[in-house]
């Protein structure tokens, strides 16, 4: 008998590769990788979102109305009663006739979207109605990647994150099994995380306790309380930088060993801090997070390098959680939920059990057409067919991937996708036969001839698999993720192992025998 060939030789490597890394993921052992299964089939948490579009065009001008604060203050204009009125509009009063023109040009060229309505000294800025539509569409936009984000840095298994309609957001968690997880889940998607640093207004800091909102406004103040002790601050309702600036944060510890969030500031956010300190030695500024006041140090020195630290007797579990959060991104709308169920294990089971069926049924029907229409020719095949199975499940179990109802859908499709490449073959070679060809001869030419039909036809449909990965979500991901890693390993099984197979074979396969070895009867010379 022949040698064992290297197509052969790699074939058997394929296969001893594809049970080994198989195994965690079909005795869901504890140890080694394996498939993470989808919401549809291990149950877990299925929510959707409603967004309030409205407070992202407040924010939006909040942050206009410091980013014109510190552009008149770095261009040294002179000005006086800076305050938003409404959450809609920003006013302010020039001091000197000749900074106007200067004011004007500058506030064109920084801030979009805006127009500007001058009264003498006075300006009105207000967002122009196409930016306001502009900002509110982003606002969703934004919240669909901030939330993926945040669960991506979480360790949760390919999450579903959609925007569903035109304001709504569709959230899937698979694997959410108890309460405690579900709600820090929706704490974190539901953080607004907007950070901001803040002065303290020093002169009527005193009588906060006794003021209204609607006095603090007067000043141009808002009031806030501290999220540690029953106290509040008067903040000057301007800013000095938010989280937009924030390049990275990271949880710490402090001398008391407590954690921590240490933060850095981008280049302008590390500049516009350094000024501020360095120009109120003295005084204090707050460190605000969802209007929440959680720490206000005296600033004793100019603070360079941009880093900045949140203290607030934080537990570890939720220090990480607000890490997760400012890193992601600040939501520029606050989302809430409009409707919430968890997915129960048992649909899971259920899906599972029919699913198996589905691939079982499939596989089995398969499996005994081949051989009994091409012989020993089907049964190799059959043998690429599982190899290729086992294939499916470790690359997916070394990648950790999740397994969805699509999923094995894709996979179910995969065994007829698998078995059409050995089809094509064994037609070739049985025509070939037919034409009086030697046994070897044929097996070759039959490869050969059958390559660039089985190979247009598996690219064409990888194509279409990285099409779907690449723009789908969710369950599309699934199905295009299962459907292309088995066609990748039906080149290799298909082709290559059955091909290494015959040549081993071939000194077996007796002419006068081919209906046993490919399904026909012909008579002729080997």
């Amino acid at each position: 008998m022949k040698t064992l060939n290297f197509r052969l030789i790699l074939f058997i490597f394929a296969l001893i590769f594809g049970v080994v890394f198989s195994i965690p993921s079909l005795t869901q052992s504890q140890s080694g990788k394996k498939i993470t299964l989808g919401l549809d089939l291990q149950g877990g948490l299925h929510m959707l979102l409603g967004i309030k579009t409205d407070v992202a065009i407040e924010s939006r001008i909040k942050s206009m109305a410091a980013s014109i604060k510190y552009l008149f203050d770095d261009e040294d204009i002179i000005f006086d009663n800076l305050r938003i009125e409404d959450g809609k509009r920003i006013t302010f009063e020039l001091l000197d006739s000749d900074d106007v023109p200067k004011a004007k040009a500058l506030l064109k060229k920084e801030l979009e979207g805006i127009k500007i309505e001058q009264n003498g000294l006075k300006f009105t800025v207000e967002m122009t109605p196409q930016e306001v539509a502009r900002t509110k569409k982003n606002a969703i936009s934004q919240a669909v990647d901030t939330i993926r984000t945040r669960l991506d840095a979480f360790g949760l298994a390919e999450p579903t994150v959609a925007k569903q309609g035109e304001d709504k957001i569709l959230v899937e968690v698979p694997g959410i099994k108890t309460q405690e997880d579900e709600q820090r889940i929706r704490e974190l998607i539901a953080r607004a995380a907007h950070l901001q640093l803040m002065a303290v207004d020093e002169d009527r800091n005193s009588r906060v306790e006794t003021m209204s909102p609607q006095e603090a406004r007067s000043y141009g103040d808002v009031i806030l309380e501290d999220v540690n002790h029953p106290r509040k601050y008067l903040l000057h309702g301007i800013q000095i930088l938010d989280g937009s600036m924030l390049t990275d944060a990271k949880v710490g510890f402090d001398q008391n060993n407590q954690p921590v969030i240490n933060f850095t500031l981008n280049g302008q956010g590390a500049k516009i801090f350094g000024d501020f300190t360095g120009k109120n030695v003295g005084k204090r500024m707050a460190v605000v997070l969802d209007n929440k006041v959680y720490s206000a140090p005296v600033i004793n020195e100019r603070i360079g390098g941009g880093r900045v630290q949140i203290s607030g007797n934080f537990k570890l579990d939720e220090a990480h959680d607000l890490a997760i959060a400012l890193r992601s991104g600040a939501l520029l709308a606050p989302v809430y939920v409009m409707e919430k169920r968890s997915v129960g294990p048992s649909l899971g089971a259920d899906n599972i059990k029919a699913s198996l069926m589905a691939l079982i049924l499939g596989f089995v029907l398969v499996v005994i057409f081949m051989v009994l229409y091409y012989g020993m020719a089907g049964l190799i095949a059959d043998i690429a067919l599982v190899g290729n199975l086992f294939l499916i499940l470790a690359i997916m179990s070394l990648f950790g991937a999740t397994l969805t109802l699509p999923g094995m859908a894709g996979i179910v499709l995969t065994v007829g996708m698998a078995v059409d490449a050995n089809v094509i073959i064994n037609e070739r070679i049985r025509e070939l036969l037919h034409e009086g060809k030697s046994v070897a001869k044929a097996i070759e030419e039959g490869y050969d001839k059958a390559f660039t039909a089985i190979l247009d036809a598996n690219v064409t449909t990888l194509i279409a698999a990285v099409v779907l990965w690449a723009y789908g979500t969710g369950p599309l991901k699934g199905f295009a993720l299962t459907m292309g890693i088995g066609i990748l390993a039906s080149m290799l099984t298909a082709i290559v192992g059955t091909h290494g197979i015959y040549q081993w074979l071939l000194p077996k396969i007796d002419r006068k025998r081919l209906g046993f070895w490919f399904g026909i009867k012909t008579e002729g010379k080997k």
